[in-house]
């Protein structure tokens, strides 16, 4: 990753958009190796805000096609989709008592509701519940 940093900024290009009061605040934050995204697009786009060509993070279209890839890849007879992966986060986030609100807005899902779906799945009775004072 940071060999490929290094040449989006002798290319001119290396930054990633930021919003405009950390951008003002620390000027040399959109081309820092450490403000990089993790997952990074395979090339720059230009931003209409500004007209400069910054570096995204990977869009979640080319997560779902390696998903369904890597499905295909290892002969699953069932469709390899992201959903699981989603499950299983809500999931761990519920056995850690994670509070539901903070769930759905991770999964960016609108109505609680759905996010209450994933509850059933962590039935661990009244002993499973936590005193905040133990933790």
């Amino acid at each position: 990753m940071a060999r490929r940093h290094k040449k989006e900024l002798a290319a001119g290009h290396g930054e990633v958009d930021l919003p405009h009061a950390l951008r003002a605040k620390m000027p040399r934050a959109a081309t820092s190796l450490a403000w990089q995204y993790l997952s990074l697009a395979s090339r720059p786009c230009t931003d209409p805000a500004t007209g400069r060509q910054d570096l995204y993070h990977l869009h979640e279209s080319a997560v779902q096609w390696a998903v369904h890839d890597a499905g295909r890849a290892a002969r699953l007879t069932r469709r390899a989709t992201c959903q699981p992966l989603r499950r299983s986060s809500a999931t761990h986030l519920l056995e850690a008592s994670t509070d539901i609100q903070t769930i759905q807005t991770w999964l960016g899902q609108k109505d609680v509701r759905t996010t209450v779906a994933y509850t059933h799945i962590v039935d661990r009775g009244p002993l499973g519940v936590i005193n905040p004072l133990d933790r």
